[in-house]
């Protein structure tokens, strides 16, 4: 978030980024590419994470993988029966897409925050229990992070969350 100074040599009102704003701003801009890339390559399947032949322009579900594995898991029939349903591949996938772009950009960084935090939450419920940690794995650190973004304000640096239309409706931010 900008903070006002007045410092020797500006006048009132002036603007002033602090280091802190900038780091804010990469941790957006590098958890938007996360979730950016994960649509792009689930859609395109080029080969990081899903082969080309499991793609979503091939036919492939992009949730089935995951979820499929979940069945061992304490929530694993709930997360499994959800697997390769196409009203959950659209919903996974424009939320990937919308929350990646979103936080790219630093324009609507609280709503991709709080649809980025439920995803990740969700994610980490189906892989319960965690075989390194009680609780703590890195969807729960995302989440915190997103929240700080959101808190932060972070679309305003490094990103379009100071444009006027942004600033005139609160829920861009």
């Amino acid at each position: 978030m900008a903070t006002t100074v007045n410092r020797p040599g500006m006048e009132n009102g002036t603007t002033s980024r602090r280091p802190v704003d900038y780091v804010w701003a990469v941790a957006r801009i590098s958890i938007g590419w996360i979730f950016l890339w994960a649509f792009l390559d689930k859609t395109f399947g080029w080969g990081f994470a899903t082969p080309a032949n499991r793609a979503w322009i091939a036919g492939g579900s992009p949730t089935t993988g995951f979820l499929k594995g979940t069945r061992e898991n304490a929530l694993g029939g709930f997360f499994s029966s959800l697997a390769g349903q196409a009203w959950v591949d659209w919903l996974f996938m424009a939320g990937l897409l919308g929350i990646g772009l979103a936080l790219v950009l630093g324009v609507g960084t609280r709503i991709a925050a709080a649809g980025g935090t439920l995803m990740l939450v969700l994610m980490w419920a189906a892989e319960l229990p965690l075989s390194n940690n009680p609780f703590m794995d890195d969807h729960i650190i995302y989440s915190i992070v997103l929240v700080g973004l959101a808190l932060a304000n972070a679309g305003t640096t490094l990103g379009l969350g100071n444009l006027p239309i942004v600033q005139r409706n609160p829920y861009l931010k």
